[in-house]
């Protein structure tokens, strides 16, 4: 099968959108996630069904939280998005996730990079 970023940018926002947003981690990965899923932040485990643990804990636990995708990027077989995510009774965050699709279009590996927004900053560029 031929690397299409474009379809793996919309795939990436779709899989963020459905687990996140709209709280349905397990159809999220059934969907869009390939045979493994490879984990990279530390505080959730590796594989589907812990991914799937972590987003209904976080369902229960935040609910109303929701994510703003500010910038999606794509080349060959990665996509990185740049999020704004709110978690209602918790900090904010500035964040930076990347996927990485298979041949066939499916997401296998995430790595994330997450940033407190705080009130204050020396310059006024804003974290978006």
């Amino acid at each position: 099968m031929t690397v299409n970023p474009e379809a793996n940018k919309a795939n990436a926002q779709a899989f963020y959108d459905l687990m996140f947003n709209e709280c349905r981690p397990r159809e999220a990965i059934e969907r869009y996630a390939g045979a493994v899923y490879i984990q990279h932040n530390p505080h959730v485990a590796d594989g589907k069904e812990a991914f799937i643990a972590y987003f209904e804990k976080m369902a229960g636990d935040y609910p109303g939280k929701v994510t703003h995708f500010k910038r999606a990027i794509a080349e060959g077989n990665f996509v990185v998005l740049h999020c704004h995510q709110i978690w209602p009774g918790s900090d904010d965050y500035a964040g930076i996730d990347i996927f990485r699709f298979d041949d066939a279009g499916k997401i296998v590996e995430h790595w994330d990079v997450l940033q407190v927004i705080s009130d204050g900053s020396k310059n006024d560029n804003g974290l978006f």
